[in-house]
Parts: structure tokens; C-alpha cells; sequence
């Protein structure tokens, strides 16, 4: 089909009038779709069903090293759960914390522990003038409710295939003691689906922060989220990088099971160096006696090992490529060629991002839930809910069956059709 930014008048016209019919056709099918969350769907969860087996009350309860998990204790968590989230990450066992079901959660407690107490001895964010952090655009909206609920300055970095701007990345961090810290999800990022380059990595790895108490929040939530199984993103990992570049305790990394297992009932956890795990301690003695080490435990003894976990993860994979590559299909084939829209492809993750033309992302989103499909409102992947090109949209095909997911897409790339030739009409400003 001829590319919308061809059109005359007329042909624009006459499509938006084909447009509106369709329109109303899917208004008429009464749709309640919601695509605005990273959620599992049932048949995911369903797949870990087996934690409910794991443990019964005649199951032995004691770890490897004789600790009764139904007891007080072990803050930072059980041994077995660290070696099997250890071999996940990447990391070895003695450099992580178990925490509870929310790695948000931690990234929380992360900040809110600098702005009271410091990092490391320096001065608690709280008593400094300014405090910034760098997010990488469109990044994880989570994220950035975090530092804004803080009151924390955030500068958008722009995104690429590679990663953030490494080049403003270096500048800003180097020449700002204000800037400290920066949001990263390096792996399937939320919502592009990118993985950073290996010299991304190794270049954050070697930065020269102004501001010794500077961190990489580094949110590896995707890290064994792959659609394929000959076809996977991979990431040099970060913490070895930052020790061989001399700087050991330049990262927090965070990960979690909440979408391998259940998300209200996983476990989290925190890898970073030896000196950033003596402060980190030195607060969680006070705040909590021990997580949840019988979940812990459940969770080690329904996978056994890390061989177990990665079978686990291609089953995910098997209930998520078809709807992956279900929506990549219908925008190709509603949307390619027209000039009005770009999407990207990911190997693996949970989102794939949608940028329209300049000032419509906004009334797509709107015009899709007038018709029944709710997304992830317009804005939200920016600090402050700010997208000043107002162009990119969130899609998150996870959650529902794929039948409704292929209706929900269609009328999607209708809306897209529709604004885009209202907006090049004039009739949206």
C-alpha cells in the first residue's frame, strides 16, 4: 500500500473513512482487553503449579548447613537459593542477598537507604542540594516513579539498539557530583526489547563518576527471558566487568523469579561487590530478622539446579513467541510500508515498543480503549510521564490468549491508521 506520507488529500480522505467504519466494527465487539501491564498470563502461572508440591507438612525443612527454614534467621538468605539465583545472574553465591518476592521492592529500599543514611560512609542524598539520576528513554516507568516519589532530578538518555548514549552517559556522569545514579535494564530492555552491546557494557564498567557514592542500578529482569532458543540476545556480565576496570563497587544488580515463577510470591535478589554488601548489611540486620527462607527453599527443591530453572524458561517461551510474533505479523502486514510507524523485534522480554508519528501516541492510546483495549498509557516509559515527541507506546502481548491478543493488535494498527491520517489532515493538532 502507498505510504500515508504520499497521499493527497483526497486519498487521505477517503482512507480515514474506510478507517472509521473499521473502527466502529471493533467498537461493536464490546472488546475489554487489558494490555497495559507486563503480567503472566494463566497458562504461565499454571506452569509452576509444581511449587505448590514442592514442600508438604511432612517435608524436611532444613537446609544443607542445618538451618530450619520454618525458624528466625539467615537475613540475607539460605545458601541453596543463593548458588541457584547465583548461577541465573551470573554471580557467585557470596555476593548475594535474597530478599523477598519484589526486586522493586530492594531497588526501593536501594534509594530510600542513600537519601537516609548515605552510600558507603558519603552524605545521605537527603542533606545534599541536588540529587539526580540518568534514565535511559523510553525506559521502565517503575523506575522512574521510584526517584520521583524521592524528589530526585531525572535526566532522560536516549535509547538506541545498543543501549543508552554512552557518550552523554560519560559526560553527564563525569562532570555532575549531583548525578547519582542511573536505571539500566540491560537485557530485553522494558520496553524496546534491546540488550546492551558488549562495549556498552564495558564502557559503564569504566566510567569516571564526579560523585564517588555514584551507582549503576543495573535491573537484570530479563536475563533468562529469551522467545527463542537459537536465537538469544547475550550480556557481558556487569560486576566481573566493573572488577576488571578497577571499579568493584560501581553496580547494584537486581533480578528476581516474579516472571518465572509467581509474581506475588517469588524471590529477589541483589548481587554487587563485597564492600557495598558490608552497608547493605549493616541496614538489613535492623529492618528485618529473615525473609521468607521456606519459599526459598520451595523454590530450590522445584527446580534443583539452574538446568532445571532453563527448561522451565522454554516452556515460558513456547506460550510467548506465538503472541510475539502473532502481533509482529498483523503490524507488518496492517502497518509496513505506510510510513506512520516503527516497532521493534525482540529475541526475548516482555514489551515491544511502538513509536508513531510525532504528537499521536496519546490519541492512539485513547482511541484503543475507547474500543475496548487498554494499554499502557501514553507518556509512562518517560520521566514524569513526558514524552515530548508524544510517539511511543508500550505494547505487552503476555497476558492475554491469543485470539483476543490478534483482535486487540488489529485494532490497534486501526487506530494507528486512523490518527496518523487525522494528524496529517490537520485534523489533529
Amino acid at each position: 500500500m502507498k505510504s500515508y506520507l504520499e497521499m493527497s488529500k483526497e486519498e487521505l480522505n477517503s482512507e480515514a473513512e474506510k478507517l472509521r467504519s473499521r473502527y466502529h466494527d471493533f467498537q461493536a465487539m464490546d472488546l475489554q482487553l487489558n494490555m497495559s501491564r507486563g503480567v503472566p498470563c494463566r497458562e504461565q502461572l499454571d506452569l509452576s503449579m509444581g511449587l505448590m508440591d514442592a514442600l508438604s507438612s511432612d517435608a524436611d525443612l532444613t537446609c544443607e548447613d542445618g538451618t530450619d527454614c520454618r525458624n528466625y534467621g539467615v537475613p540475607d538468605g539460605i545458601h541453596e537459593a543463593k548458588v541457584l539465583i547465583g548461577d541465573m545472574m551470573e554471580n557467585h553465591p557470596d555476593n548475594i542477598i535474597i530478599y523477598g518476592n519484589s526486586s522493586l521492592n530492594v531497588m526501593y529500599d536501594t534509594v530510600a537507604r542513600a537519601m537516609t543514611h548515605g552510600i558507603m560512609g558519603s552524605t545521605p542524598w537527603c542533606k545534599l542540594d541536588s540529587v539526580k539520576f540518568l534514565c535511559p528513554v523510553p525506559g521502565y516507568d517503575r523506575h522512574f516513579a521510584i526517584t520521583e516519589y524521592f524528589g530526585i532530578e531525572m535526566i532522560p538518555v536516549p535509547m538506541s539498539e545498543t543501549g543508552p548514549d554512552m557518550d552523554m552517559v560519560e559526560e553527564l556522569v563525569s562532570s555532575d557530583d549531583a548525578i547519582k545514579g542511573i536505571w539500566c535494564v540491560p537485557k530485553y530492555s522494558n520496553p524496546q526489547g534491546y540488550s546492551y552491546s558488549d562495549q556498552t557494557v564495558r564502557r559503564f564498567a569504566r566510567l569516571k563518576p564526579a560523585a564517588h557514592d555514584f551507582r549503576i542500578f543495573w535491573d537484570n529482569a530479563y536475563g533468562v527471558h529469551h522467545l527463542y532458543d537459537t536465537h538469544q540476545d547475550h550480556l557481558i556480565e556487569i560486576l566481573a566487568e566493573c572488577k576488571r576496570a578497577g571499579n568493584p563497587d560501581l553496580v547494584y544488580k537486581f533480578s528476581s523469579t516474579s516472571k518465572i515463577t509467581f509474581p506475588g510470591s517469588g524471590i529477589a535478589a541483589l548481587a554487587t561487590s563485597d564492600n557495598n554488601l558490608v552497608d547493605i548489611r549493616r541496614q538489613l540486620r535492623r529492618q528485618t530478622i529473615g525473609h521468607d527462607k521456606v519459599n526459598q527453599l520451595r523454590h530450590v527443591r522445584f527446580f534443583k539446579d539452574i538446568h532445571g530453572l532453563m527448561e522451565h524458561m522454554r516452556l515460558h517461551a513456547d506460550i510467548l513467541r506465538p503472541k510475539f510474533e502473532a502481533v509482529e505479523e498483523i503490524f507488518e502486514r496492517e502497518l509496513g510500508g505506510l510510513g506512520i510507524g516503527t516497532w521493534t523485534k525482540p529475541n526475548g522480554g516482555y514489551f515491544i515498543s511502538f513509536d508513531s508519528m510525532e504528537g499521536c501516541a496519546k490519541e492512539i492510546v485513547a482511541r484503543a480503549k475507547k474500543a475496548g483495549v487498554t494499554l499502557t498509557g501514553a507518556g509512562a516509559t518517560w520521566p514524569y510521564g513526558n514524552d515530548p515527541k508524544d510517539s511511543n507506546i508500550r505494547i505487552a502481548p503476555t497476558y492475554p490468549p491469543l485470539e483476543d491478543l490478534k483482535k486487540a493488535a488489529e485494532l490497534f494498527t486501526v487506530c494507528v491508521k486512523l490518527v496518523s491520517a487525522q494528524k496529517l489532515l490537520g485534523e489533529i493538532k
